[in-house]
């Protein structure tokens, strides 16, 4: 495990990426898997890095985005009107994380800091549960954090999330959070206001990336292991319908009008377009080496696709399709290991964390070009954009 550390990271905003060439890696993504335990809030250390940008990219929007970071147990606030960011560090070895929808909180999964290992490698090796069985959902699984998304220093409310925590949405009214649980093969769905798991819904192998359709009553899972999308019905709580594709499904993506899902596949290194009507992919598209986090932007015009590429040989990429033709129209160069993505509300502007370059980019949706990027704490894996009004 990369020790944990509080020292001030600085927000080096800049204009261009060839900025990145001289960025050095200091630690490795893929981490091992770990157990759960019981968490309270006693254990929670929070210590901030502050630094003022030299300089700050113009047009930027009015939000904060956050990452996860999963070197050493921590959140990085980004500050996009002052290009100041703050990190904190936390109880969890953050794999994903998500903004409520009211903006009011942030909620974030992982396994525990105290125990060796994080989350793994998007791939279902050594899949085994804490205690052998399937039933894992007890309080010693709490890995989910409810932090006050303008106050990261305050102590966050933990709850059970399920072994193997590894990605999370919210319900539309924020009611209920959905947590893949990689190792037993399940989503868990937490009642956060009663705070308890009240459902476990089988899905395909290792399901990992996980998004709610635009009406609220699908939830779309990917199945890293089984090659497949799970379907689960959200009045039922069931799998409505698993549906086959190729290699190392790892994230999925709605277009904003619910249409289509577009699907990482890691190991063809392309994109596969699920038509929702019929349930049946209907086009697959090449893009850049071991495609990991998808996220619709430009009004849902354009398709951004993180290319990570392999641990000894990352990818810096992200490819850009357009989903009125469903072809690849450009490749953006951002930061070694290409992971996260995220939109801003607008969708003026997506985010990417660089898992190996310890950095988020913003890049333009209107030119594709990075307009500013940020350094982060180490191993950033998911994101999520918070709008201030």
């Amino acid at each position: 495990m990369v020790p944990s550390s509080s020292g001030q990271r600085a927000a080096d905003i800049v204009g261009h990426q060839a900025a990145l060439a001289s960025f050095e890696v200091n630690s490795p993504y893929y981490i091992g898997d770990v157990t759960m335990f019981r968490m309270r809030p006693v254990l929670v250390a929070v210590a901030f890095a502050l630094s003022a940008s030299a300089v700050h990219a113009a047009g930027l929007p009015n939000g904060v985005v956050y990452s996860a970071n999963e070197g050493d147990g921590s959140i990085s606030e980004i500050n996009l009107t002052t290009g100041d960011v703050r990190t904190a560090q936390i109880a969890v070895l953050p794999h994903n994380v998500q903004i409520s929808p009211d903006g009011k909180t942030l909620l974030a999964v992982g396994t525990s800091v105290v125990k060796a290992g994080g989350h793994g490698t998007h791939g279902g090796e050594g899949k085994t549960s804490d205690n052998g069985t399937a039933d894992s959902h007890s309080g010693i699984d709490a890995g989910l954090l409810i932090l006050n998304a303008g106050q990261l220093d305050q102590v966050p409310e933990t709850l059970p999330a399920g072994s193997h925590p590894s990605h999370i949405v919210t319900s539309s009214d924020g009611r209920y959070a959905y947590i893949t649980n990689a190792d037993t093969d399940r989503v868990s769905v937490v009642d956060i206001q009663g705070k308890k798991i009240i459902a476990e819904v089988a899905t395909g192998g290792y399901p990992h990336g996980l998004r709610l359709s635009p009406d609220g009553r699908e939830l779309y899972v990917a199945n890293v292991s089984d090659n497949s999308v799970s379907v689960i019905d959200t009045e039922s709580l069931k799998e409505a319908a698993r549906i086959s594709l190729g290699k190392a499904p790892v994230q999925v993506a709605f277009t904003p009008d619910g249409k289509h899902v577009y699907v990482s596949l890691r190991d063809e290194d392309s994109v596969a377009i699920i038509d929702t009507s019929s349930r049946k992919a209907v086009k697959n598209l090449s893009v850049g080496r071991n495609p990991i986090q998808l996220y619709a932007a430009a009004g849902g015009s354009k398709m951004y696709v993180a290319n990570q590429g392999s641990d000894n040989n990352p990818d810096n990429t992200v490819s850009v399709i357009d989903t009125k033709t469903q072809t690849v129209i450009d490749t953006v160069v951002t930061g070694k290991g290409a992971h996260g993505v995220v939109a801003s509300s607008d969708g003026g502007f997506v985010f990417i964390t660089n898992t190996k370059d310890n950095t988020v980019s913003a890049i333009d949706t209107s030119t594709q070009d990075v307009v500013a990027t940020y350094s982060v704490g180490p191993n950033p894996n998911g994101i999520t954009y918070r709008s201030i009004p």
